[in-house]
């Protein structure tokens, strides 16, 4: 029972170290995702530990010390996720339909044929802005009814699992698709204006995982994300940042994105809100985000029906405010040095 304690012990904290190595690689990144689930195999390792009496082996009780700290260091890390926490954006506490903008984010899954149950969803959700990912020309065609109720749409169907449809009941201008690192993973930017006239600058966004069969590094990723991230910290205007970032709310990536941006996460002090894998209850992680300015403050948030997908879509209602900036500007991350040389690092990084 000694010798299976510390082996267990060893392998759960191992996995909680690597992603402290600043390395690209995968096989380091890989781990920023599951740390709830650490949390818990650490906490069930601490249970067995007490069940079986407390074994006094002296290696035992090195690992029993250490797995008391690795308990204290995930709680600490998803901490700000938890209803515990303070709220980084704050509930709006009037109805302003003229500024109000409702979203949804739905990675679909290509290979998924259930387009009526996605049309069903999105009608009972009847978000103002719909996103959906990995569309290929079958989603687009599938879901071309969608055009009778969302008048203006930026299209990028692919076969790749990159595609994307974006969806506004609201006039969209300047819309731009690009692909700001690799030339077949497309991201979006454009404007969409709220009813009252107030543009909202809008990034789609759909980089590719750190995995062995996508991208063996998170380079790529980090390198899109980052970028849009600059550009968002210097527009003037009201900023939402949406789609499946590929990356947990609590990763390091994720954190240095939202210090550089400048921009709030509404699951901060709300929970987890995991999208990831929907047919996996243990593996499930936040994949898919909304990132928002200061400018706004939410209405509501919540996880969606599964349509087949390994996905479940998040819904989101925001609203603009011109108050709110002044009083949110303390929840904003701040970026010291450090912070801004690893950035530039990751932007000015070569990429495969």
């Amino acid at each position: 029972m000694n010798d299976a304690l510390i082996i267990a012990g060893v392998v759960i904290i191992t996995f909680t170290l690597l992603p402290l190595i600043r390395h690209d690689y995968w096989t380091f990144r890989v781990f920023d995702y599951p740390r709830l689930q650490k949390l818990v195999l650490s906490l069930t390792w601490i249970a067995v530990y007490l069940g079986v009496g407390l074994p006094s082996h002296t290696a035992v009780l090195v690992v029993a010390g250490l797995m008391l700290v690795n308990v204290a260091y995930l709680f600490y890390l998803i901490f700000p996720f938890t209803i515990l926490a303070s709220k980084q954006v704050k509930r709006a506490t009037h109805d302003d339909k003229a500024n109000s903008i409702s979203l949804l984010i739905s990675n679909v899954y290509e290979d998924n044929n259930n387009i009526a149950g996605c049309l069903a969803v999105v009608k009972r959700c009847a978000a103002d802005l719909v996103l959906l990912l990995e569309t290929d020309h079958k989603w687009a065609e599938g879901t071309a009814p969608l055009d009778d109720d969302y008048a203006y749409h930026v299209k990028v169907p692919i076969d790749n699992t990159y595609g994307m449809l974006l969806f506004s009941k609201y006039p969209i201008e300047n819309e731009e698709v690009r692909y700001l690192v690799e030339d077949d993973i497309p991201s979006i930017r454009c404007e969409v204006i709220l009813p009252s006239g107030q543009p909202v600058q809008v990034y789609a966004v759909h980089p590719t995982p750190p995995v062995p069969n996508e991208n063996p590094r998170s380079t790529e990723r980090d390198k899109e994300l980052l970028l849009i991230a600059e550009e968002a910290k210097k527009t003037k205007l009201p900023t939402l940042v949406m789609g499946d970032l590929n990356d947990v709310a609590w990763s390091y990536t994720t954190t240095l994105f939202l210090k550089i941006s400048g921009l709030l996460d509404p699951r901060r002090g709300r929970g987890f809100f995991n999208t990831f894998h929907a047919h996996y209850p243990f593996m499930r992680f936040p994949l898919d985000h909304a990132f928002i300015s200061t400018h706004f403050k939410l209405k509501s948030i919540r996880k969606e029906d599964n349509f087949d997908s390994d996905h479940f879509p998040i819904f989101a209602h925001l609203q603009f405010e011109k108050a709110a900036e002044a009083e949110q500007e303390d929840a904003v991350l701040e970026a010291d040095e450090e912070d801004k040389e690893i950035a530039e690092e990751k932007i000015n990084a070569e990429t495969e």
